[in-house]
């Protein structure tokens, strides 16, 4: 650290008011050079964290836009209240396959369905168990 040589004069001479203020200076300067660095803020999990297990809500995040809120498919996907969707011609188990492996077309003129990524299996069973409760609610069996 440099060295600072003043002239001391009397308490009243305007010398000695400078001297007051570049000490005070130095000490608020360099008072903070030993502290130690903040911490890094806190990092919280976000708040999908926590998987999402309602049916209703995954299937409107991830399916509906081909298969419609409704389920009752759009112009890029078909409807899941259909007979071919019923759980005697397309099981519980095709749609686990249809997610995990994507689809090939083979009922319907939309072209082949990607697989979806990104889901727990808990999530599948969530929406698998939304689509199953709609097609009962609209009594397609």
């Amino acid at each position: 650290m440099p060295i600072l040589t003043v002239r001391l004069s009397s308490p009243g001479s305007l010398s000695f008011a400078a001297l007051v203020t570049v000490l005070a200076l130095v000490t608020a300067c360099a008072g903070g050079a030993d502290d130690p660095p903040a911490p890094p803020p806190a990092v919280t999990p976000a708040a999908t964290a926590v998987p999402i297990l309602d049916g209703g809500t995954l299937f409107r995040q991830t399916c509906a836009a081909c298969h419609g809120v409704d389920l009752q498919g759009t112009a890029q996907g078909p409807p899941f209240i259909d007979r071919i969707y019923h759980p005697n011609h397309h099981s519980d188990a095709s749609f686990r396959l249809a997610v995990e492996r994507g689809v090939i077309a083979h009922h319907w003129p939309f072209g082949n369905m990607p697989k979806i990524e990104g889901l727990s299996d808990a999530q599948v069973e969530a929406i698998i168990k939304y689509i199953r409760d709609q097609q009962k609610q609209a009594g397609l069996y």
